[in-house]
């Protein structure tokens, strides 16, 4: 699969694909790869990493090797020259080799489609677990149970992808499920780290 150069940028949460992630853009290298991005031909794109350690701002990251594509929407230019924006997960890339950060961050990488078997995958059932534990958390902070997204069975990379976003989990939890190979190894993925939810919120409960 071919490789491309990208501007990223790595944030504290990864991105999941068919996801939006609402952005404030206030460092100024990124304001320039903003700037840089909206002046580029095609859509206005970048690429988004999980930071493993480190501060979100500043520099000094070590940075995960999987990560999105952020297609920018809803994008307004404040007067002191911030940008807030709409960034949506489109697809998965792998980070080839992170280049110098002149001045922001920038990768070549390839993209990286799941791996979709003819494994049957039981997606209702790990819809359940989700709502399951949502119900759990809801309970714990007196918050109203978020709506569950629609299960699609002809479509089961967006539907494992919806059901990780949803899903109460902390960026670790929700990296390992973006870096799993497919739908089969995300459920895989899911169920252990909703095991682990459930447990700590039932304890808390008790």
């Amino acid at each position: 699969m071919a490789d491309e150069s990208m501007p990223m940028f790595p944030l504290g949460t990864p991105l999941l694909p068919g996801v939006g992630l609402p952005l404030h853009v206030f460092e100024p290298r990124y304001r320039q790869m903003v700037v840089d991005v909206l002046a580029a031909d095609g859509p206005p794109e970048f690429g988004q990493v999980l930071i493993t350690h480190g501060p979100d701002a500043g520099g000094g990251d070590e940075r995960a090797d999987v990560g999105t594509i952020a297609r920018m929407a809803d994008i307004q230019v404040l007067d002191d020259g911030r940008y807030v924006f709409l960034a949506v997960g489109t697809e998965r890339i792998r980070v080839l080799e992170w280049l110098p950060d002149d001045p922001y961050p920038q990768a070549r990488v390839e993209r990286w489609p799941d791996v979709v078997g003819d494994e049957p995958l039981d997606l209702d059932g790990a819809a359940d677990r989700v709502s399951s534990v949502l119900a759990l958390a809801a309970q714990l902070s007196g918050a109203e149970v978020p709506q569950l997204p629609p299960v699609d069975r002809a479509d089961p990379t967006g539907s494992t992808f919806r059901l990780a976003a949803i899903a109460p989990l902390g960026p670790a939890d929700r990296y390992a499920l973006l870096a799993a190979a497919g739908p089969a190894a995300r459920l895989a993925e899911l169920h252990r780290a909703i095991d682990d939810v459930e447990a700590m919120l039932r304890f808390q409960l008790s």
